[in-house]
């Protein structure tokens, strides 16, 4: 039975919820940010992408393209606690439902849209559901697979629906520009151009061996994308995560060595607490370093045994960072740790009592924390830090982890 998918894409959702929660931004150019003074736009409203306002632009840029632009700081748990609610408006449709991130879930309907007149009748009653219960708008879009539903809400947005099926898909993707195509970022279509391929049916009619040569493995995967295939079926059950991460964009540009480290203190103690929290140790940390021309480069270490200990953490990441030579200042910083495993607590004959004594500590500070709020209790070097810049990552996903790319 072939498949039938639907994408559920919320419409410039962080903007939509902040609007939708105070009426006096309603109508208004308006766009989401984090918090301090070296910030970007996260997202913005469909009033003020009028303007030119992008994903990713400074307040800068995007005030001289939008002077009466208003900001607001975001609110992760405003956005969980709505994206809460849309998983749950999916799940009353279908149980097989993906996740993907905070603001798109895809579902698996080829079972239940018979119970609903049909997949398009399906994807109004979700959107109208959206529209009702949440006060915001979504996009849907149906396919066969993944990617043609995902290609399918992209076109219809804003607030439409769009059923691209297995027979239109040949002519819908004939004289689509391959960056059109999700998984298709700027650097591949650079790549896809340079051998005379700007549109997907050119894509998929490409000789194999010249995608190979060109791109290795992955030039089969491109191939099938440009004839609309896409092997991926839904991760209806939500899978292990790949890493538990955090990044921080400066306030302001830093290069010394005792300027850094506090950041990095700050940063192994979010992830490790995460770890904990979720139940998770790893061997792997990886530091990633954001230069103020933007250039970004990332380090990795792997220990000889798991941890979610924040000084350990933090110690592995000043080792990888005493082994770079700094070119410039830097302007963000990010801590993963990755290689996971579940934390399956066992009592060895011979316990290292040191270890004991730092997993009970950071257990005592997670509890205040977690009763009295964030950085209740924290590192006398990280007292003074900025503490809390409120960009929640697009890879979010309501279980705190992120999300491995496709």
């Amino acid at each position: 039975m072939a498949k039938i998918i639907v994408c559920v894409d919320m419409d410039a959702f962080f903007a939509s919820v902040e609007q939708q929660d105070n009426p006096a931004l309603r109508g208004k150019p308006i766009a989401v940010t984090g918090a301090g003074e070296r910030t970007v736009i996260t997202t913005s409203s469909y009033e003020a992408r009028s303007y030119g306002v992008k994903t990713g632009m400074t307040v800068y840029e995007a005030k001289r393209l939008c002077p009466d632009l208003i900001l607001v700081v975001g609110n992760n748990r405003k956005y969980a606690r709505i994206c809460t609610r849309l998983q749950e408006i999916c799940l009353r449709f279908t149980p097989d439902t993906e996740t993907y991130s905070i603001d798109e879930i895809f579902l698996d309907i080829t079972g239940s849209h018979h119970l609903f007149n049909g997949p398009k009748n399906l994807a109004k009653a979700i959107k109208d559901a959206v529209r009702s219960e949440l006060g915001i708008t979504c996009t849907a879009g149906i396919g066969p697979n993944i990617l043609i539903a995902k290609l399918a809400s992209d076109l219809a947005k804003p607030d439409g629906l769009r059923w691209i099926d297995e027979a239109a898909v040949p002519s819908v993707l004939e004289t689509l520009p391959v960056k059109k195509l999700w998984g298709i970022g700027s650097h591949t279509e650079k790549e896809l151009r340079a051998i005379g391929i700007t549109t997907c049916g050119e894509l998929g009619r490409a000789p194999l061996p010249l995608l190979t040569k060109k791109f290795g493995v992955n030039g089969e995967r491109l191939k099938a994308m440009g004839n609309g295939r896409l092997d991926r079926p839904l991760e209806v059950v939500s899978p292990e995560p790949k890493s538990i991460g955090h990044s921080i964009t400066l306030p302001q540009d830093i290069w010394k060595r005792d300027e850094i480290t506090p950041c990095l203190l700050r940063l192994s103690e979010r992830v490790g607490r995460r770890a904990r929290r979720h139940g998770y140790k790893g061997k792997k940390i990886t530091l990633t370093v954001r230069y103020a021309d933007f250039k970004t480069f990332t380090r990795q270490t792997t220990l000889p045994a798991s941890t979610n200990d924040t000084g350990e953490i933090y110690r592995s990441a000043v080792a990888i960072l005493d082994g770079i030579r700094l070119r410039k200042s830097v302007r963000l910083l990010g801590i993963s740790l990755s290689s996971l495993g579940k934390d399956e607590r066992q009592m060895a004959l011979f316990q290292d009592a040191d270890r004991e004594k730092r997993a009970a500590m950071a257990k005592a500070m997670d509890a205040v924390n977690d009763k009295f709020g964030e950085h209740s209790i924290t590192f006398a070097s990280t007292i003074g830090e900025e503490k809390d810049h409120k960009v929640i990552s697009p890879a979010w996903r309501p279980s705190g982890v992120r999300k491995s790319d496709v």
